[in-house]
């Protein structure tokens, strides 16, 4: 579902959007990088999350998160 809204974006921003638009409305791509936004702000919460997480771990269970990170990187390096 779209919504009609009326939002007021710099004139830089504006420009980049013109310019990088290709055969696409303005809208479109103003929506691409939106939806990019979101998924970046929300990584940037997951990680800032999972490192607040890992702050309050005892040492030893750190130790184990570490071992089981480098397992599963090896694990998915064969894949």
């Amino acid at each position: 579902m779209r919504v009609s809204k009326s939002y007021t974006i710099e004139l830089p921003l504006s420009r980049y959007v013109e310019r990088t638009r290709g055969r696409r409305s303005r809208s479109e791509r103003v929506n691409e990088l939106l939806r990019k936004a979101v998924l970046l702000e929300q990584r940037e919460h997951l990680e800032s999350e999972a490192a607040r997480f890992f702050a309050a771990q005892p040492r030893a269970a750190r130790t184990e998160a570490k071992a089981f990170q480098r397992a599963a990187t090896k694990t998915l390096s064969r894949d």
